[in-house]
């Protein structure tokens, strides 16, 4: 495995691995792996002949009051995991060598970016397209693998791959969980004991309000069902809790087919993110 630091370098790197017809398939990540990257770099794998892993903190993905010089990192300990996996190169670039000085463009999907989570978290969508499009650009790759745990960050960049041309294979993995039922996240590591004990309250909601959805279409009675459930435990802190339709992600007040359940909670110092994808009187997909 190499590893590379400059756009340049990993540029040079992917040209010679393409000279034989190889396809590229890219993981971008933000580092501190977890065994739900892993699985996306064995996606990966089963689509691309050579796998490309970046790790970047990207910072205008972060707000001014967010956790960006807290967020986990252990460069020595993701390389060691990746090699154990076959990734073929990793681009691991400072802020520096991603945003040179003067930079001024963005890439920003409004719709998308402007609902939901994103009334949260001003310009954080806006940020996740702009680096990823700079990595696809970068990378040139023929696949780019995403977990469905940040779902909308997922339609984001479907509908920026589609806006755009692209010629990107966007492939989604399943959310991975722990064995209580937590989305694995790299933040998880800064739950003290007591929260990460309180944390898998946020799936148990999810599965009540899947179960439910086989009794009844009416989201406001499923969103009651959830806040219900996340309530019993007073040191979280509710940010969002939407229903909403799952391609589109427009509002909807009956399921008639399929939505997602999109939850946004702070536990102590940590934002906790997950979601489930229901359909009227089914189990989740």
């Amino acid at each position: 495995m190499k590893i590379y630091e400059t756009k340049q370098a990993i540029r040079e790197e992917i040209a010679r691995l393409r000279k034989d017809g190889s396809r590229i398939g890219l993981v971008p990540t933000m580092g501190y792996l977890h065994d739900g990257h892993l699985k996306l770099v064995r996606l990966a794998k089963e689509h691309a002949d050579h796998v490309v892993v970046t790790i970047f903190v990207n910072p205008l993905q972060f707000g001014r009051n967010e956790d960006l010089d807290s967020y986990p990192r252990d460069a020595e300990r993701d390389f060691t995991l990746l090699r154990q996996e076959g990734v073929t190169a990793v681009f691991c670039p400072t802020p520096e060598e991603m945003y040179a000085y003067g930079s001024d463009t963005i890439v920003d999907v409004p719709r998308l970016s402007g609902i939901l989570q994103g009334q949260q978290r001003p310009g954080h969508f806006r940020g996740v397209a702009t680096v990823v499009t700079k990595l696809f650009n970068i990378t040139q790759p023929d696949i780019a693998i995403f977990g469905e745990k940040d779902y909308q960050q997922l339609a984001v960049i479907r509908r920026m791959v589609t806006d755009l041309d692209m010629p990107i294979e966007i492939i989604a993995h399943p959310t991975v969980r722990e064995a209580d039922g937590l989305a694995m996240s790299s933040r998880n590591v800064r739950l003290t004991p007591e929260e990460r004990a309180i944390a898998p309250i946020i799936n148990q909601a999810l599965d009540q309000a899947q179960a439910l959805a086989r009794e009844t279409s009416d989201i406001e009675r499923l969103t009651k069902c959830i806040y219900t459930i996340l309530r019993k435990e007073p040191r979280l802190q509710i940010r969002t809790v939407d229903i909403s339709d799952a391609e589109t992600l427009g509002s909807i007040t009956h399921l008639t087919k399929p939505a997602v359940i999109l939850i946004t909670a702070g536990l102590g110092s940590v934002m906790l993110l997950d979601q489930r994808v229901i359909a009227p009187g089914k189990d989740a997909v």
